[in-house]
């Protein structure tokens, strides 16, 4: 099992910054994916952003070129800077890690999924 726990989450207003984290424990063998998605009220989730091991990015149009996503493999945490925040960036962003788990012989790769965090941001 693989246990993701998120923080920086919280109320800012337009035009600022916020910075999530998201550590990833347990089991793990091999985190082969961490990303960043995000649900509005009322709408779907959506991808906002991910990173693989190699370090190569992947964004959302609506985030591009004002949302930054690192990871630190060392510590199986990903990052996910938030500038030039908008009132509709307001979303539970949730924390994702595809990871290989589990003891010798009984080893899988599924997706895990953080609680979530509140972002609000006010106009």
């Amino acid at each position: 099992q693989v246990q993701l726990v998120e923080s920086g989450g919280g109320l800012v207003q337009a035009g600022g910054s916020l910075r999530l984290s998201c550590a990833a424990s347990g089991n793990i063998i091999r985190i082969v994916t961490m990303g960043w998605y995000r649900q509005a009220p009322g709408k779907q989730r959506e991808l906002v952003a991910t990173i693989l091991n190699s370090g190569s990015t992947n964004y959302a149009d609506s985030v591009k070129g004002r949302f930054t996503i690192s990871r630190d493999n060392a510590k199986n945490t990903v990052y996910l800077q938030m500038n030039s925040l908008k009132a509709e960036d307001t979303a539970v962003y949730y924390c994702n890690a595809r990871a290989l788990s589990g003891p010798p012989g009984w080893r899988t790769e599924l997706d895990y999924w953080g609680q979530g965090t509140q972002v609000t941001v006010s106009s």
